[in-house]
């Protein structure tokens, strides 16, 4: 059983993977520095969260790791006022973690 932020403690069922997203959905910033506001038209943006907890069958990613979604398959959940993302886990595009081998460090 995980835990979230919170320390509420939560089972998730078969392959389902809660992860809680990096930094806010709204405006992002360029590698230069430059705000880019939320409102900008940009093509087909994933977006990295920290996975908090995961099903019995999930079998690609543990809590800790950093997993790549793209944010239009989601379902958004708020626990104790932090909000989560339930996922399953063939939506998830990428996992970046120091146990995956190789030179990137992302299973793609």
């Amino acid at each position: 059983m995980e835990r979230t932020a919170t320390g509420v403690p939560i089972k998730l069922l078969h392959d389902r993977v809660l992860v809680k997203a990096e930094g806010p959905a709204g405006e992002r910033r360029s590698t230069g520095g430059i705000v880019i506001p939320a409102t900008a038209s940009v093509g087909r943006r994933l977006v990295w969260a920290e996975v908090v907890g995961v099903g019995q069958t999930v079998r690609s990613v543990q809590p800790g790791d950093r997993v790549l979604y793209e944010p239009e398959d989601r379902a958004q959940i708020e626990i104790h006022g932090v909000s989560y993302v339930l996922l399953r886990e063939r939506d998830i595009h990428a996992v970046a973690a120091e146990r995956v081998e190789g030179s990137t460090g992302l299973y793609l």
